[in-house]
């Protein structure tokens, strides 16, 4: 066992020096004072010193404590005991309820994805979501991932909630929310959601919420995915993964990063961002065992979709909704941007020709509206031809057809929620362009 003593305190790093063995990278270590303080392992340098990040943030770490390895990493309880629960990173409960049993399984955080080399997909199986932009343009298909994208206040959360109130109450398979660096009365919010609409069974909530220190934040989710990683491989269920943000888990390495004095890279980001995107999204994958199906939202600073971070995370994706502000500003809801949006998943083996072919006419009149707005602030819509005024009122009942009421924001509103089947949605639509 590594037994070390504190030897300089920098903010969230304290480095510590080793007599004889000294630990691996991810280990937790302890420091011997009253609380215990876990630090967990960054690196080591020369001379037997490790470079550690304290968890907790505690302040009552001083230089000369004596710290004592563990021999393990960050290890949580996997199984019903964190059912319907809501907790940290560190599988700590945060709602007030009992402690989270320790229990007979505890998975190690940091383990590397599962390989699925031998997994051989089954026919694509259509998760209906009753949000009619999303079942038409990023059809919700079992084990691959959705990326919500869009600026701050354009309603990603309120989205994934909405996703999560129904396709989550259909009861198949398990949920779970990772909750990255968002803002507390969000997290409030949906707890109450969830729980209003008896979800809270079949849910696991993972929190580090913006209150939190960079380095909880930074681990809360890959404690989810390692809690969603033992349902699918022990118990053979099928998961639905939201995490809300994975940009602010770029953020929090990011933060971690620069207090670790490293270089950074492209766009300020810390130099490991690629392998930080990846360690988490490879293990969002289906085996034979189950399946996660994942729904992430994706915060863009300064509404500029060609951050590195947004890039890199967009790159894991299978579909790509994206949000604008301009559409919220007209009042639509949700404000999703018809043209951004893409899915590799909207094929005819996937979603039948009749879809397929309204899809491709639903965005060629978009784009002809967008090309004829500019002609019309010049000219006017009168000028136009038949044809083209034909099109432009298609256009304009198209986009007013693909908003919605959410159930989720029926008190806020007054609006009573909206479930559109995907049937309802294309007949709809037939009914418009036809």
């Amino acid at each position: 066992m590594s037994n070390g003593i504190v030897r300089a305190i920098h903010g969230l790093i304290v480095d510590v020096d080793f007599d004889e063995d000294t630990p691996v990278k991810h280990e937790l270590i302890e420091v011997q004072n009253a609380k215990i303080s876990p630090l967990l392992v960054s690196s080591l340098s020369k001379g037997r010193r490790a470079v550690c990040l304290n968890v907790n943030a505690d302040t009552t770490i001083q230089k000369g404590m004596s710290v004592v390895g563990s021999g393990k990493s960050i290890d949580i309880p996997v199984g019903d005991q964190v059912v319907g629960r809501v907790v940290d990173a560190l599988c700590q409960p945060i709602d007030g309820g009992d402690p989270i049993a320790n229990g007979e399984q505890r998975r190690n955080i940091f383990n590397a994805p599962k390989s699925a080399n031998n997994f051989t997909s089954a026919q694509a199986e259509i998760l209906e979501t009753g949000i009619k932009v999303i079942d038409f343009f990023t059809p919700f298909v079992k084990g691959r991932k959705i990326g919500i994208i869009g600026g701050a206040g354009v309603g990603k959360t309120v989205l994934i909630m909405e996703l999560m109130h129904n396709v989550a109450k259909s009861g198949s398979g398990m949920s779970f929310f990772a909750g990255i660096g968002e803002r507390i009365r969000e997290g409030h919010e949906l707890y109450q959601t969830l729980k209003s609409s008896s979800l809270l069974d079949n849910t696991c909530m993972f929190f580090g919420q913006m209150d939190q220190n960079p380095i909880q934040r930074m681990l809360v989710g890959l404690s989810a995915v390692t809690e969603a990683e033992y349902f699918r491989d022990e118990r053979k269920k099928d998961i639905l993964f939201f995490a809300d943000n994975m940009y602010r888990y770029v953020q929090a390495h990011n933060e971690v990063s620069t207090i670790l004095d490293q270089i950074p890279s492209q766009g300020g980001y810390e130099p490991t961002i690629f392998s930080d995107v990846k360690s988490i999204e490879d293990r969002l994958s289906s085996t034979e065992q189950g399946s996660i199906t994942s729904i992430q939202t994706i915060y863009v600073p300064a509404d500029d979709l060609s951050d590195p971070a947004v890039q890199m995370i967009q790159h894991e994706l299978d579909a790509v909704i994206v949000l604008s502000r301009s559409v919220a500003e007209q009042g639509i809801r949700p404000a999703v941007d018809l043209l951004r949006t893409n899915s590799s998943l909207l094929s005819p083996e996937i979603v039948g020709d009749r879809h397929y072919v309204l899809s491709l006419q639903v965005q060629s009149l978009i784009q002809k509206y967008e090309s004829l707005k500019g002609i019309i602030a010049i000219i006017g819509e009168s000028e136009l031809s038949a044809a083209d005024r034909a099109d432009y009122a298609k256009a304009k009942k198209l986009i007013q057809f693909f908003s919605q009421h959410m159930y989720v924001m029926e008190r806020q509103t007054a609006n009573k929620g909206e479930y559109y089947t995907r049937e309802e949605t294309l007949k709809g639509i037939e009914e418009i362009i036809v």
